[in-house]
């Protein structure tokens, strides 16, 4: 790339656009001054020349089924909603290891069983091409924050088509990779 871009204008830009789509309810909570400030140390590690990682920049939104520890997950469940993650998924560290911002965690049918994106505590998720229409499920607010460009790239979780039904409906890829290669 050019580096015409830099990882904070980038964060900026989505923190735009999730403020300017909130209707849609694909975030249940955004990371804004922790992506904020993360972008910066990354621009400041680009800029003196030093090493970067393969992810470098790249802004992520995560299914709040996904841990990242010291932050709240819920499952979208009332059950859940006060309890704060111990730990970081495996995922969640290696995309941190790699230099990706994350950038808030995403609503999804609760305790990831679902196929429309209607059952969750925090309310449905709106499909961004058609807000009559549902954006399926269970990791629809995952889909709907890439197919609105809230973020770069989202991470969903897929038992029974968890994702791939979701990419379906919004008009974009999701994928589900072989078990083991995350």
């Amino acid at each position: 790339l050019e580096g015409n871009v830099t990882c904070l204008q980038a964060v900026e830009h989505y923190l735009q656009q999730i403020s300017a789509k909130k209707h849609l309810n694909a975030f249940i909570e955004v990371y804004a001054a922790e992506a904020t400030e993360k972008a910066k140390q990354l621009d400041k590690q680009r800029n003196a020349g030093e090493a970067v990682g393969k992810l470098h920049g790249v802004v992520i939104g995560l299914k709040d089924v996904i841990c990242y520890k010291d932050h709240q997950i819920s499952a979208s469940s009332n059950i859940l909603k006060s309890f704060t993650s111990i730990y970081s998924a495996t995922a969640v560290n290696r995309l941190l290891a790699a230099g990706a911002i994350i950038i808030g965690n995403l609503n999804c049918d609760e305790f990831a069983m679902g196929s429309t994106n209607e059952n969750s505590a925090y309310g449905k998720v709106l499909n961004a091409l058609d807000e009559t229409r549902v954006p399926g499920g269970s990791s629809g607010g995952s889909a709907v924050a890439v197919q609105a460009g809230l973020c770069m790239v989202s991470l969903g979780s897929d038992t029974g088509g968890s994702v791939r039904q979701p990419a379906d409906f919004c008009g974009i890829i999701g994928l589900k990779p072989t078990y083991g290669r995350i």
